[in-house]
């Protein structure tokens, strides 16, 4: 799962959005939200090899878009796949959604967003040095971030030190994050079982889908208008197959 977030107007004024909030209630007023296309992993069948699966997408809270992934992950055969799998970018909202609809599902947080949460750190301890940059994320990633050691990562990141109040800051957030993503990071064990360790289809259909679409320069959207030309979008990126982004009231 992930989204987009194309500029609404006013009537989204006072709506919470990109915020943190307690369980399901983040509204993703200006979210247009893309689930993954191969939900499922089932045996390809001729018709299933011809015709893309479609695209859920919307402006709609979170609460909402969990709803409509489930229903498309159902119709998808979701209850007789033989490895079930939520993978997102360590989001709260995108882990409450799969608590609630897909419970007891793989969860896996993107590698490359892990990835760049320990490149934001490096350039904050080693401004201006890209060598230094490079060699903290050696040990940080390749020997610890990579292999899923993660318990090891965290007590790497609370041993840093630093004198500036804003970067320790930053290591205490990123540490917390690679705490509370431990056993959504074991990629060793996630490749040994042929699963995905990376959301590049999702991060494209969202870009392609929507972003392309919707977030031109000087773009501003109603919401009704915004998700209607979504629902023609996700229409036109599945070769005719139905429209699964309906248009809402606004």
């Amino acid at each position: 799962m992930d989204g987009r977030s194309p500029a609404v107007k006013k009537e989204t004024v006072g709506r919470p959005g990109k915020i943190e909030v307690s369980h399901l209630t983040r509204a993703r007023s200006s979210w247009a939200a893309s689930s993954l296309r191969p939900l499922v992993t089932r045996k390809a069948t001729p018709s299933a090899t011809r015709i893309p699966p479609p695209i859920p997408a919307a402006i709609e809270t979170a609460e909402e878009f969990g709803k409509r992934i489930y229903v498309e992950a159902w119709k998808r055969g979701w209850s007789h796949a033989e490895k079930k799998v939520v993978m997102g970018d360590g989001a709260e909202w995108i882990w409450n959604l799969a608590d609630q609809h897909f419970p007891g599902a793989e969860q896996i947080v993107d590698l490359y967003h892990a990835r760049q949460h320990l490149w934001d750190l490096a350039r904050r301890l080693h401004p201006n040095d890209e060598a230094g940059q490079r060699v903290w994320m050696k040990v940080h990633q390749r020997r610890l971030l990579d292999r899923g050691k993660i318990e090891k990562l965290v007590v790497a990141l609370r041993s840093t030190a630093s004198s500036n109040p804003e970067v320790i800051e930053k290591i205490r957030t990123e540490a917390a994050y690679f705490e509370r993503n431990a056993v959504r990071m074991r990629y060793p064990q996630f490749r040994r079982q042929h699963l995905f360790v990376g959301s590049g289809v999702i991060e494209a259909g969202c870009k392609t889908v929507i972003g392309s679409r919707l977030k031109q320069s000087g773009m501003f959207w109603t919401v009704r208008g915004a998700n209607a030309i979504i629902a023609l979008r996700c229409c036109h990126s599945t070769a005719g197959s139905r429209i699964t982004g309906s248009p809402r009231a606004a």
